[in-house]
């Protein structure tokens, strides 16, 4: 890395990423990295979202910023076109055409001390705070995170406090179980998480806070949970749940890339608008 603030390039960037994000802790299914871009291309603002998406985009380039780092990437999926009739083609386009790169740290940010999950832990005073399914590499990396609350709290007042730290959405927060449950032991993972479930961690919690719980998973998660114990969950927006990491992460890039201008995008990129008819149970 050059010395020298004045010459830092795109390359600069992506070596600090890999410091703090190895692509190694990335699931294999996962595609992080660069997108776009050239290594030589020079590096004075960063924009970090969650998403890239058309609001971010033109945000990225209102600022003249030479980079958009996000944690979700643009083409996980196989894409067999960037033709701008399309709507990833026509944001790679653009992005191209205005000189910003395109970097994404999805799986392998969610894992790290600091990642994705351990901020929500912070965030929520959790002690002891442990990954649900360790890293073989390191014990205090991997997916997920349990820990315990100072105290045991209702869980209405859980739910409660999740509010107040995450950042308003139209769904807010769903919970399923008794308001008056007293809770302390805490499992969560940022992001989509019904695949954990059934891990034992998380079925010997008193509450499970995660994302985009789907229907079946979830029922079938509480009629277990009334026969053989389990948590209850509370469940929170998916772009709500990780955009609490782009702070900490704009902060870390900061103090590694001084002369270097970092901002946290201010768009919420939850992909809906309004609800009518919620009612509780």
């Amino acid at each position: 890395m050059s010395e020298d603030p004045g010459s830092l390039a795109l390359a600069d960037l992506r070596s600090v990423a890999e410091e703090l994000w190895p692509a190694a802790l990335a699931e294999s299914w996962d595609r992080v990295g660069l997108v776009s871009g050239a290594d030589a291309a020079p590096l004075r603002r960063v924009l970090l979202a969650v998403d890239a998406v058309d609001a971010t985009v033109t945000e990225a380039l209102d600022w003249g910023a030479d980079a958009l780092l996000t944690h979700h990437p643009l083409l996980l999926r196989g894409v067999h076109t960037l033709a701008e009739d399309t709507a990833k083609g026509a944001l790679l386009a653009r992005l191209i055409r205005g000189g910003c790169a395109l970097l994404a740290e999805h799986t392998n940010a969610d894992q790290p001390v600091g990642g994705v999950s351990d901020v929500i832990a912070e965030r929520l005073g959790l002690g002891e705070s442990a990954p649900i399914v360790p890293h073989a590499s390191d014990p205090k990396v991997g997916i997920g995170r349990v820990g315990t609350l100072p105290a045991p709290e209702t869980l209405r007042d859980f739910a409660t406090r999740v509010a107040a730290k995450m950042p308003s959405t139209v769904s807010g927060v769903r919970v399923s179980g008794d308001p008056d449950r007293m809770v302390q032991r805490v499992a969560l993972l940022g992001g989509a998480g019904d695949s954990l479930l059934d891990h034992p961690l998380v079925r010997a919690a008193d509450v499970y806070l995660t994302s985009d719980l789907r229907h079946h998973p979830a029922q079938e998660a509480v009629e277990t949970a009334a026969v053989a114990d389990g948590p209850a969950l509370v469940d929170v927006a998916h772009w709500a749940s990780e955009s609490l990491w782009l702070e900490g992460a704009a902060a870390r890039l900061s103090e590694r890339l001084p002369g270097v201008e970092f901002r946290v995008s201010g768009i919420r990129t939850d992909p809906w608008s309004f609800s009518v008819g919620a009612r509780s149970a």
